[in-house]
């Protein structure tokens, strides 16, 4: 096992520039289609965010923040009300996270959604309905604005302005600490995680 394998991947910071989607309750169904689902691994998720907003039946651009060469390298995502709703699939998160956003700031996120973010180390965000359409408004006006989303103190900076963002407690302690990565921990932990299995009577056998 290599060293960076078991490193403890602590996210404290998102920064870069930003690009925004409108609209409430976007589903999850828009973010990733479900015809993708079938895939056996994630590693293609980045070429189908919004696929169907993004692209015609003959597979031709459409107007859409993604397509647009103003945003490409944004690396956080502005979002209105109720973001990620639908059904509960990893794909959705998977899909924006490989596009290449790594934090996703919005008036509110399903639940489920916001988990699924937060378990593969995708902050997601909250801030007012007014800040928001600020937000979008200033990303819009001037798309190489950089953003510094700052996790650990709860912020978002850009400019001269810094405003407060909001998440669970339980969600920022695990993306500042690293333990939203259960996979890496174990890794880390793999002595201690083979001694507990030796004592658990339903892993008799295990030979590490």
């Amino acid at each position: 096992m290599s060293d960076s394998m078991s490193e403890i991947v602590k996210i404290t910071q998102v920064s870069g520039t930003a690009v925004p989607i409108r609209g409430n309750d976007i589903d999850t169904d828009r973010i990733i289609p479900a015809r993708y689902l079938k895939e056996v691994t994630f590693a293609r998720m980045g070429d189908y965010p919004f696929f169907d907003e993004r692209f015609d039946a003959s597979g031709r651009k459409k107007d859409h923040p993604f397509n647009d060469p103003e945003y490409q390298g944004a690396s956080i995502l502005f979002v209105n009300k109720n973001f990620g709703c639908g059904s509960s699939r990893e794909h959705a998160p998977q899909a924006l996270y490989r596009f290449g956003i790594h934090a996703i700031v919005g008036e509110s996120f399903a639940a489920i959604f916001a988990g699924n973010c937060t378990i593969m180390g995708l902050p997601t965000v909250t801030v007012s309905a007014a800040e928001i359409d600020t937000l979008i408004k200033a990303v819009e006006e001037n798309p190489q604005t950089r953003f510094a989303v700052d996790i650990d103190k709860k912020s978002l900076s850009y400019g001269t302005r810094t405003i407060a963002i909001d998440l669970p407690e339980t969600h920022r302690s695990a993306l500042t600490s690293g333990s939203w990565d259960s996979t890496t921990l174990l890794r880390a932990n793999l002595d201690r995680v083979k001694k507990t299995a030796t004592k658990l009577p339903y892993m008799t056998g295990f030979a590490g």
